[in-house]
């Protein structure tokens, strides 16, 4: 059983560590192997994302990426290591759960799950400037295999996790042919789930509701853009970004990395929030090594830890515990 860590930037150098930590505690048999990538590393060699990373990750199957500081403006040779790690691991669906968890922000009742496909639509990074650099074209794609793939992907889940209803979103009365594509496809595989309930949204409607009533959603099946950012929205649910994990889940790999990015305004403080790449982690354990007793437990630590009010400073935006406190508290959670 083999563990590719990829810490990353900024908070990513703490908080995964603590994960780490974590599983140990319940896997001591897990045998971690090290690599690089990130902002950092592209600084350093000119390279985010080296080849030799790729294929650690690949020999060991099973990944948990850090977080990584992506600039906002053009850097030549430069593009996000996770999403290229994601595609280059066809790790094509994108799992991120929104639960209540015993903490003031959450909102009782929230139980989500956002499917994002996660190799296609505008993330495939097809962009080009003119030469005046006043028009920038970016190409979406969406094909009839991917999205069949991850149609699959939240119907199956659905019956596995007991979940009774599928939504798809979409922006398919603008854009025709790619998102009607993605609507229709998704209907057509929908058939073959009779006994799960299918309704549909466009994108702006679902992010009202997500905003308004995330209760009434169960599982959220959308292209690649659309889940990032409803995603990020359903995590104000549940507590905040900090608390928010994720995993990209293919055929034979998976990728766990947190919601949240490397914040470099907290970076090397010793106070970030590892929860969300904790319950990434038992994510991974769930989804991947499949042993969801292992997972539960861990996800009950992290329910314990809350409920007694043991929180990092960004729960209550008041001092609170360190990063590794909180991991030192699940671990004890552990025995």
């Amino acid at each position: 059983m083999k563990l590719c860590v990829i810490e990353g930037d900024g908070i990513g150098q703490e908080v995964v560590p603590a994960a780490v930590r974590v599983l140990r505690q319940v896997l001591p048999q897990l045998e971690i192997v090290p690599a690089a990538a990130g902002w950092d590393k592209f600084q350093e060699t000119g390279d985010a994302l080296p080849a030799e990373t790729v294929t650690i990750a690949k020999e060991a199957g099973a990944v948990l990426f850090g977080a990584c500081s992506s600039p906002s403006y053009p850097v030549p040779g430069y593009s996000s290591p996770i999403v290229k790690l994601r595609r280059s691991m066809e790790t094509y669906a994108n799992l991120r759960p929104t639960r209540f968890l015993p903490v003031p922000t959450a909102r009782e009742g929230v139980d989500l799950i956002v499917v994002r496909e996660n190799t296609e639509d505008l993330y495939i990074g097809d962009e080009t400037t003119d030469d005046a650099g006043d028009t920038g074209i970016a190409t979406k794609r969406i094909t009839r295999r991917a999205t069949e793939r991850i149609t699959h992907t939240a119907f199956r889940l659905a019956m596995t996790q007991d979940r009774r209803r599928v939504t798809i979103v979409h922006k398919g009365n603008v854009l025709p042919q790619t998102d009607g594509l993605f609507r229709r496809v998704a209907y057509e595989v929908s058939k073959d789930y009779p006994d799960i309930e299918t309704d549909e949204l466009l994108v702006d409607t679902a992010a009202y509701w997500m905003v308004k009533e995330p209760a009434r959603f169960d599982i959220v099946l959308t292209p690649n853009l659309y889940g990032d950012i409803l995603s990020d929205m359903a995590a104000a649910w549940g507590g905040g970004l900090g608390l928010a994990p994720a995993l990209n889940l293919g055929d034979v790999v998976a990728v766990a990395e947190p919601v949240h990015g490397s914040a470099p305004d907290i970076a090397g403080q010793g106070i970030a929030n590892p929860t969300a790449v904790i319950l990434s982690a038992a994510m991974l354990v769930r989804h991947y090594w499949k042993l969801p007793v292992i997972a539960d437990k861990i996800d009950a630590a992290v329910n314990a830890a809350l409920s007694r009010g043991d929180y990092t400073a960004d729960i209550l935006g008041v001092d609170g515990m360190s990063t590794e406190d909180f991991a030192d508290i699940i671990c004890a959670e552990l025995g």
